[in-house]
């Protein structure tokens, strides 16, 4: 009989090749030794070509193959103009992004004005990471583009938590929680996930379908399964 236990999915993670500080196989290995079901490298990308991002990506995910474990290939667009968000998503996806996410207005960075809008209004991003002051226009339309919301894990970028699960719950739009790891001991267990969720607000007959339901919905969506 198959294993149902639910296992820890997180859609948002960097290796050596943007600012982490090892390799895309030591953080996938060390998601599968925490039995996590599904990490994805999504290193920083900006306006530049990301097909050699990606081509190193998926040579290293190769090791996988077969296996239960799911290494997603991704970016994460980062500070660049939000008018050009929709451009380098699109170049990111033909290239062979199995996952785009937007790098959002956190209150701990300066992000340009306009990318919360700019990535949610975007067919081709799959989640807005750490959105910070999310209006709940923008949760509308992340609900009406089926992009995710992040709850952050990392410190500073979850500051902003409550408010977007506040505005996400509001609209109906799908919330995720990410460790924004950048190494192997940053990754989030499932049992964090959870309370991470809690300590933003999430009410507690909600939290199952932030934290397992959603997420493997979106890996299978993906994955084209």
């Amino acid at each position: 009989m198959p294993d149902e236990t639910p296992r820890r999915i997180d859609f948002h993670s960097h290796s050596y090749l943007s600012d982490g500080v090892t390799s895309p196989t030591d953080m996938w290995n060390e998601a599968e030794a925490l039995a996590h079901g599904a990490l994805a490298l999504t290193d920083h990308i900006s306006l530049e070509d990301p097909k050699p991002l990606l081509d190193r990506l998926r040579a290293e995910a190769a090791a996988w193959d077969g296996a239960r474990f799911v290494p997603l290939v991704g970016v994460e667009v980062t500070k660049v103009p939000a008018r050009r968000i929709a451009e380098a998503a699109r170049r990111a996806r033909r290239a062979g992004a199995e996952i785009v996410i937007v790098h959002g207005e956190t209150l701990l960075e300066h992000v340009p004005a306009g990318t919360n809008h700019a990535a949610v209004a975007c067919d081709e991003v799959d989640v807005l990471a750490h959105p910070g002051l999310l209006t709940a226009a923008d949760a509308e339309l992340a609900r009406a583009h089926d992009v995710a919301l992040e709850l952050s894990g990392r410190p500073g970028h979850a500051l902003g938590n409550g408010l977007v699960a506040r505005r996400a719950l509001d609209a109906g739009a799908a919330l995720v929680v990410d460790s924004d790891a950048h190494r192997p001991d940053d990754l989030i267990p499932l049992e964090l996930a959870h309370r991470i969720a809690r300590a933003a607000g999430v009410p507690d007959d909600r939290i199952e379908a932030i934290v397992a339901t959603t997420p493997a919905a979106i890996v299978r969506r993906l994955r084209g399964a």
